[in-house]
C-alpha cells in the first residue's frame, strides 16, 4: 500500500490529537546544480522524499501550540524566538479569523523545527526546497524558461502587506503549491551556505551577498530569484521571526518507499 501511495505521489498525514489531515506529495529525487556548490561538485544528489503540498497555516500552528504549551507566545524561551514571535495573534491561544487559513508567520526556526518533528517530519534542506522550487507546472526543471523565471520574480516583488490563503496557486510539476510569492520558508540548513572566498574570511557574508559580491562563485548568474532566496537565508538567525517568513515540512522515505519519522531533538 505504501509503495502504491508513492507511485501515485500522494500521502495524507493525520494528527490524532487534532484530527487534522495534511496532504503531502512524493518528490522523485535526482541530481541538480545548486546556485552555490563546492568546488568540483557542481551537481548535488537529492533523494526521494515527501513534501507538504502547502505551507503550515496559523490554524495548524495554533493546534500545535495548544498541545505543546512551551511554544506559546508568552512561554517560549528568548533563546528560541525573538520578541515578534506570534505577535499577530490575539492571545496565546487565539488568532484572528482572517489568519486561520493563511501561512503561519512570525515563527522562528526553532519553533518550525519543533512543529515538524512533532508531526514525525522535519524541515526541508536547502537542496530539497530548491529542487522542488525549480519546477513549473509542466517541467521538473524550468530554470531556463525566461517566462517562468520572470513570473517568480514578479511574485517576489509584490508587496506582502496581506497574507494570501494557502492552496490557491497552481500546483507545480510535483503537486506542490505556494512555494513562490506567499512567504519565504525556513529550511533545515538555512545558514549552511559559505558564499565566496573573501566572505569566508571577513565574516561579513550578509553584506557581501546583498552587495552582489556573493555572485562570485555562483553556478547560475542569471537565476535572480535564487539569489534573492539565498540573500534572505544568509541574513537570518534561528531565533528570528518575520512577517514574511513561514515554513512547511517534509518526510524521508526508506528503501521501500515508506515514510520515516524524524527523531525529536527538542
Amino acid at each position: 500500500m505504501k509503495k502504491l501511495m508513492l507511485a501515485l505521489g500522494l500521502f495524507f498525514t493525520i494528527n490524532a490529537g487534532t484530527a487534522q489531515i495534511r496532504e503531502m506529495v512524493a518528490v522523485r529525487g535526482g541530481y541538480y546544480t545548486p546556485l552555490y556548490g563546492i568546488a568540483g561538485e557542481e551537481k548535488v544528489r537529492v533523494n526521494d522524499f515527501y513534501m507538504d503540498v502547502r505551507p503550515v497555516t496559523h490554524q495548524e500552528f495554533l493546534e500545535f501550540v495548544k498541545e505543546h504549551p512551551q511554544w506559546r507566545r508568552g512561554q517560549v524561551k528568548k533563546l528560541f524566538a525573538d520578541a515578534r514571535y506570534l505577535n499577530n495573534w490575539l492571545s496565546e491561544f487565539s488568532i484572528p479569523d482572517q489568519l486561520k487559513d493563511k501561512p503561519v508567520n512570525n515563527v522562528s526556526w526553532f519553533a518550525a523545527k519543533a512543529y515538524c518533528e512533532c508531526q514525525g517530519k522535519r524541515l526541508p534542506t536547502v537542496d530539497e526546497w530548491e529542487f522542488v522550487a525549480m519546477a513549473s507546472q509542466t517541467k521538473p526543471d524550468a530554470r531556463r524558461d525566461s517566462l517562468y523565471s520572470m513570473e517568480i520574480l514578479r511574485s517576489y516583488e509584490r508587496p506582502k502587506t496581506h497574507l494570501l490563503s494557502v492552496g490557491h496557486s497552481p500546483k507545480n510539476y510535483w503537486g506542490v503549491q505556494d512555494l513562490h510569492g506567499m512567504v519565504w520558508e525556513w529550511t533545515q540548513d538555512f545558514n549552511s551556505i559559505i558564499l565566496t572566498g573573501e566572505s569566508r574570511n571577513n565574516g561579513n557574508t550578509d553584506r557581501g551577498l546583498f552587495c552582489a559580491t556573493g555572485a562570485v562563485g555562483a553556478n547560475d548568474l542569471m537565476n535572480y530569484a535564487a539569489f534573492m532566496r539565498f540573500a534572505m537565508r544568509s541574513s537570518l538567525k534561528a531565533s528570528f521571526t518575520l512577517t514574511t517568513l513561514g515554513f512547511r515540512c517534509v518526510s524521508d522515505l526508506d528503501s521501500k518507499g515508506a515514510l520515516v519519522s524524524a527523531k525529536k531533538t527538542h
